[in-house]
């Protein structure tokens, strides 16, 4: 019994490591070889990266990419733990860099995209929100994500170069965990990525934050040391870079770099 909260907390992993990192098997039908690709994405990149995945396939029909949304220190947390992957994308050149320092990717991260924060409100905006400072007045529920997360970090780098103190009532470990209380109703307020309050549409109220350009995001893209197909996974990686990838990130609202 004592054992029993070690075991639940390896859980999470232990399911990751038995789906394997990817795999070459016989195609059927087709007598060739499949290739499954496991891309660890930050979940802001949650949408796009799904239609980016059937393009991908469309040009490399041997190829399966299956993905696991996390915030982006998560996603190093796992693979710190052994969860196996082929490629990493993260959402801040930060967190990225930790797992260059830990040598959990091989290559030279490659930036496949940019992106800025906003306030977002439910549709009503029960709490008039206008500006960053209306969202930290006394009695508003703002929720942001937590500092080590790149949205979090990039809020706190927005707020100070205001000279705004934020007092959110929860600090998420995702911007799509921010993005759902609002939504829900859980939360008067919430900062989250432009694409994230586009893919929401008319069940939230947007309000431009001045100076996110100065705390804009990069998301870096590499092969992982765990991958045991490097040139698929490479291929994955220059794709994100290519006309069709960088057509549907700029539909979704992102930059190119």
């Amino acid at each position: 019994m004592r054992r029993r909260p070690f075991l639940a907390s390896l859980l999470p992993v232990l399911l990751l490591a038995s789906c394997g990192p990817a795999s070459t098997t016989g195609s059927s039908g087709t007598g060739g070889a499949t290739t499954e690709l496991t891309v660890f994405a930050a979940a802001s990149l949650r949408v796009v990266f799904d239609e980016v995945s059937t393009k991908f396939k469309e040009a490399n029909p041997q190829v399966t990419v299956r993905f696991n949304y996390a915030g982006s220190a998560d996603l190093i947390s796992q693979l710190d733990a052994g969860a196996p992957a082929d490629v990493l994308v993260t959402a801040n050149q930060s967190t990225m860099d930790r797992a260059v320092d830990a040598g959990t990717v091989t290559a030279a991260p490659v930036v496949i995209a940019t992106n800025v924060l906003v306030l977002i409100a439910p549709t009503d905006n029960p709490a008039g929100l206008t500006d960053l400072e209306s969202a930290a007045a006394p009695g508003v529920d703002l929720v942001v994500c937590a500092p080590q997360v790149p949205c979090g970090a990039a809020a706190q780098t927005i707020a100070a170069n205001a000279d705004i103190d934020l007092t959110p009532v929860s600090e998420e470990n995702s911007v799509t965990d921010v993005l759902g209380k609002v939504t829900s109703g859980q939360a008067d307020a919430g900062i989250v990525y432009a694409t994230d309050a586009a893919d929401a549409g008319e069940a939230v109220t947007t309000i431009e934050l001045p100076g996110a350009d100065q705390a804009r995001t990069e998301y870096p893209a590499a092969v992982t040391a765990s991958t045991g197909q490097p040139e698929q996974a490479q291929a994955f990686v220059d794709f994100l870079r290519q006309d069709p990838a960088q057509a549907l990130l700029a539909d979704a609202g992102f930059q190119q770099p």
